[in-house]
C-alpha cells in the first residue's frame, strides 16, 4: 500500500543523517513501513496521518458495544467480542456512543512488524481533553496499548467516553501509534545528558530554568493563571453529545464549569470529576527525542494527570517552550492541589533518526503555543467571551 501524499505538509529540506540502531521510528521510516507493507491498510493511508513520531489510526466501519472492558489474553479479540456483545453499530453513518459504555472498533490499519520493532499507542490530544478513554488491543494481547515485537495482525480500539456522549464515524482518528526499534534506554542519566545540550524547561513568561529530574522530568501544576483568572475547567454532567468531526463549534460554558484563580492558590479535586489544567512550566522537546507523560504515579497522590501522553519531537522547541495541558481525574477521595505542586513526570525517548516532520505550525500542529486549552471542538469566540468577563488581561486561546 502506497501513501496518498496529496495531503502531505511541509518537510525539512536539509539532508537526513544516517539512522541509529534503536529508538522511536520517525515520520520517514513510518512512511517506508507503509510502502513496504509493514503497516497495512485496504484504503490509502493519507500523508497527514504520518506524524513526526507516530501514525494516526482510523476507525473502521463497525463498532461493537460490549458488556465489559477486556484483554483477550490467549484468544482473538473477535472471540471475546462475541462473548460480550450487546449490539453492533454501523459507523458508515454518524453514531452516538453513550457515556460510560464500552465499544470495540476494529481499526482500518493492521500490522506486520519486523522482529525487532514493537509499538505503543495513546489517544490523540483532542481525544484525551474530552475525557475519552481509548486503548489499543491486539489479538492474544496481555496489555492495553502495547504491541509486542514482530506482531502481525489486526488492531482494535476500546472506546469509553467518561463524561460526554460522543458522535463518531468511520475514518475518524482517535488514537496514534508509535513504533520502536530495539530497546533504547530512557533513564535519568540519559535525560540529564540531554538537558546539558538542550533547553527542556522554561519558566512561564521568562527564560530557561534548571529541570528537576528524578524518574523523569518533573511537571507541576499552575494554579495562579499567569495573566488569566481562569486556572481550570471542570466537565459538566449531562451535557449534550460532542460530535468529534466538529471544529471551533461548541460553546465552552455548555460543557465546562470555569474555575477561577483561588486566593489561596490551591484547589480541591473532587472524586470522579474531570478537570483540564495546565503545567506551570513550559516544556521543550528537541527534534532528536520524543516524550511521554506518565499518566499515574502513586507518589503524587490518587489521581491521574494525563490521558493523551505523547509529546512529539519539536513540541515547544524553539518557541520558548509550551505548557503541557493536564487531563486530571481524582480517584476515590478529594485531593488538595497547591500551586506548583508536582503532579507528573515526562519521560524522554530517543528517536532512531531525526524526523523529516517536527511538531509545529508548519505541519498544522494545533497546540504548539497553547496555554490552558480545551479540545478543538470548542469555539474560540467563547474563550474570548470568558476572558473578557473574568480576566484583566487576554486569555490564551486554542490554535485551530
Amino acid at each position: 500500500m502506497k501513501i496518498d501524499r496529496s495531503q502531505e505538509v511541509d518537510l525539512f529540506s536539509q539532508p537526513v543523517p544516517e539512522p541509529i540502531s534503536t529508538g522511536i521510528l520517525p515520520s520517514q521510516t513510518l512512511a517506508s513501513f507503509v510502502d513496504a507493507g509493514k503497516i497495512i491498510s485496504p484504503e490509502p493511508i493519507l500523508g497527514d496521518q504520518i506524524q513526526p513520531a507516530s501514525i494516526d489510526l482510523r476507525l473502521g466501519k463497525v463498532a461493537y458495544q460490549v458488556r465489559a472492558s477486556f484483554l483477550p489474553g490467549n484468544c482473538a479479540v473477535d472471540s471475546k467480542i462475541r462473548d460480550l456483545l450487546i449490539r453492533k453499530v454501523d459507523l458508515t453513518e454518524p453514531a452516538v456512543f453513550a457515556a460510560n459504555s464500552v465499544f470495540i472498533v476494529p481499526l482500518v490499519e493492521s500490522l506486520a512488524l519486523p522482529r525487532d520493532v514493537s509499538g505503543k499507542a495513546n489517544p490523540k490530544s483532542t481525544i484525551g481533553r474530552l475525557d475519552i478513554f481509548t486503548r489499543l488491543i491486539t489479538d492474544l494481547g496481555h496489555e492495553f496499548e502495547w504491541i509486542p515485537k514482530g506482531y502481525t495482525g489486526a488492531l482494535y480500539l476500546e472506546i469509553v467516553s467518561r463524561t460526554f456522549p460522543i458522535v463518531v464515524k468511520a475514518g475518524m482518528k482517535l488514537n496514534q501509534l508509535r513504533l520502536v526499534k530495539g530497546n533504547p534506554p530512557s533513564n535519568d542519566s540519559v535525560l540529564t545528558r540531554l538537558a546539558e545540550r538542550e533547553i527542556l524547561v522554561y519558566e512561564d513568561n521568562d527564560g530557561p530554568i534548571t529541570p528537576q529530574i528524578q524518574r523523569g522530568l518533573s511537571v507541576s501544576v499552575d494554579l495562579q493563571g499567569n495573566g488569566s483568572k481562569i486556572i481550570a475547567y471542570r466537565a459538566k454532567k449531562n451535557a449534550p453529545p460532542v460530535d468529534l468531526s466538529k471544529r471551533d463549534y461548541y460553546d465552552v460554558e455548555d460543557y465546562w464549569e470555569i474555575i477561577h484563580t483561588p486566593r489561596a492558590k490551591e484547589l480541591i479535586l473532587q472524586p470522579h470529576e474531570f478537570y483540564i489544567m495546565a503545567s506551570w512550566e513550559r516544556i521543550g522537546v528537541p527534534p532528536s527525542h520524543a516524550a511521554e507523560m506518565v499518566a499515574f504515579d502513586p507518589s503524587f497522590g490518587e489521581f491521574r494527570v494525563h490521558y493523551a501522553g505523547f509529546f512529539d519531537p519539536g513540541f515547544g522547541h524553539g518557541v520558548g517552550g509550551t505548557k503541557a495541558v493536564l487531563e486530571v481525574r481524582a480517584h476515590e477521595v478529594p485531593i488538595l492541589l497547591v500551586d506548583r505542586q508536582q503532579v507528573g513526570k515526562l519521560v524522554y525517548h530517543k528517536m532512531a533518526q531525526r524526523p523529516e516532520k517536527v511538531y509545529g505550525a508548519s505541519i498544522g500542529s494545533s497546540y504548539q503555543k497553547q496555554g490552558l486549552t480545551l479540545s478543538k471542538q470548542f469555539a474560540r469566540e467563547s474563550y474570548g467571551d470568558i476572558a473578557d468577563a473574568t480576566a484583566d488581561g487576554p486569555m490564551l486561546v486554542p490554535l485551530i
